[in-house]
């Protein structure tokens, strides 16, 4: 099963590719961020992330794609402005017809960590650690995008036992 994981953000959106075969461990296949440039128009930056996805997705065809939710801004522009970015997010992978799962900030933290308060360096060094990396991945929404993809396998895991 390859997941495909997203951290949406207007100016740094974070994304990792991972799988896990049958009883295997949980592996890295790519990962990164896509960056827009402040000074252009948010529409330019909404495409960007846009095209940028479905490069991702056609260059790794994952079987699920799961992305963070939004759950509590204090600042309303920001909000605004990644609920943008998440729209265009949304958008693109289920054009591209990719089945897509939702995990709240808190919902991430736990699965990784334990503890939904967990701090993003926590969160780093649980992505680092589970995925036996070098160093821990940057910037933040990279690690938060990797984590996302850790959720969601463990997620579909104990769904399956559930189901048994």
């Amino acid at each position: 099963m390859k997941i495909l994981g997203i951290d949406p953000g207007t100016a740094t959106t974070g994304w990792a590719v991972t799988e896990k075969k049958d009883g295997a461990e949980i592996k890295a296949i790519a990962y990164g961020h896509i960056s827009t440039q402040p000074q252009d128009s948010d529409w330019k930056r909404l495409k960007e992330i846009t095209q940028d996805i479905k490069e991702i997705i056609h260059t790794h065809k994952p079987d699920e794609a799961a992305v963070e939710s939004l759950f509590f801004f204090k600042n309303v522009k920001t909000a605004m402005t990644v609920s943008q970015a998440r729209g265009a997010i949304l958008l693109a992978i289920t054009q591209e017809e990719v089945p897509l799962y939702e995990y709240t900030p808190l919902q991430i933290k736990q699965a990784l960590t334990g503890y939904g308060q967990a701090t993003k360096k926590q969160v780093q060094s649980m992505v680092q650690r589970l995925l036996k990396l070098e160093k821990p991945p940057t910037p933040d929404d990279t690690a938060d995008a990797i984590a996302i993809t850790i959720c969601h396998h463990q997620s579909r895991k104990l769904q399956s036992l559930l189901n048994k």
